[in-house]
């Protein structure tokens, strides 16, 4: 998952896994530039995956 993927279609992808993951919020899944490996930080300790496990879950979106 590069920077351009995620930006591209993140508020797409920011539904999805709000659906998926009822704890997520939008605090979680604010991606700013620059920011990506703190938001992917925040929702491994969150959601309790590890960061290969975060990439799948995005990708499969």
């Amino acid at each position: 998952m590069n920077t351009k993927e995620v930006k591209g279609n993140w508020n797409e992808q920011k539904g999805k896994l709000k659906q998926k993951f009822a704890t997520l919020t939008d605090n979680d899944l604010m991606f700013a530039e620059g920011k990506k490996e703190e938001m992917l930080g925040k929702l491994q300790i969150k959601l309790g995956k590890t960061k290969e496990e975060l990439h799948k879950i995005i990708a499969a979106l």
